[in-house]
């Protein structure tokens, strides 16, 4: 399956209308760039309205108490959307298993190893997000940890879906899909470059042309 990683809601509009989009991730970062000073809100139920699928919203405070608090307030502008969007870490762990024994949808990210992400499907995680690009930063193969942590979740029947993120490149998402990789979120700019191959475009202006053409 394939998230696109925006909250661009007139880029989310156009790639949904494609029908390939089970989802949307945003964070932060992206927000920051694309929205400005935008009102948090607003932005999320923009993107909502045009999109389909869970909608990953990123918690930004940092004690257990605070997380939770924001995590209610996310999860209240669409209880059936909204996926709250937990950091990993000990107490990314502690708010992750309480949502989870709420029901709520909850996607771990900002993990690197298998080790992570063994964790927080242990502890209920709807989605465990592994970050292709910043792992190669470090010099690491994201492959194996892909395979890994797909094997070990069918091995234990774990529910926890697989996103690979940080996706820089086409490769990273053939990779992450032939790894094991659940769902790959992907970033408009290199979603386009998924549509297009010169071959493809010289092979139908030849038809079109030969069709113009016919009986002349």
């Amino acid at each position: 399956m394939i998230f696109l990683d925006s909250s661009d809601p007139k880029e989310i509009k156009d790639i949904t209308a494609w029908g390939v989009l089970s989802g949307i991730t945003t964070n932060p970062l992206i927000i920051a760039k694309e929205g400005g000073n935008v009102d948090l809100e607003t932005r999320i139920k923009e993107v909502i309205e045009v999109s389909r699928g869970d909608v990953s919203v990123e918690l930004t405070t940092e004690t257990e108490k605070a997380m939770l608090d924001e995590a209610a307030k996310y999860h209240a502008w669409n209880p059936k959307r909204v996926c709250i969007k937990v950091p990993f870490g000990e107490t990314g762990l502690r708010v992750l298993h309480s949502l989870a024994t709420r029901g709520v949808r909850t996607n771990v990210t900002c993990m690197m190893s298998f080790n992570q992400a063994y964790l927080a499907a242990l502890a209920g995680a709807t989605y465990v997000s592994l970050f292709a690009g910043r792992v190669r930063d470090m010099g690491y193969d994201i492959r194996p940890i892909i395979q890994e942590t797909r094997a070990i979740l069918d091995r234990e029947k774990l529910e926890s879906k697989i996103i690979v993120g940080s996706i820089r490149h086409m490769m990273d998402v053939n990779e992450g899909l032939q790894c094991g990789g659940h769902i790959i979120t992907v970033p408009p700019a290199i979603l386009r470059k998924m549509l297009w191959n010169p071959r493809t475009d010289e092979t139908i202006r030849e038809f079109n042309t030969a069709w113009a053409n016919r009986g002349k």
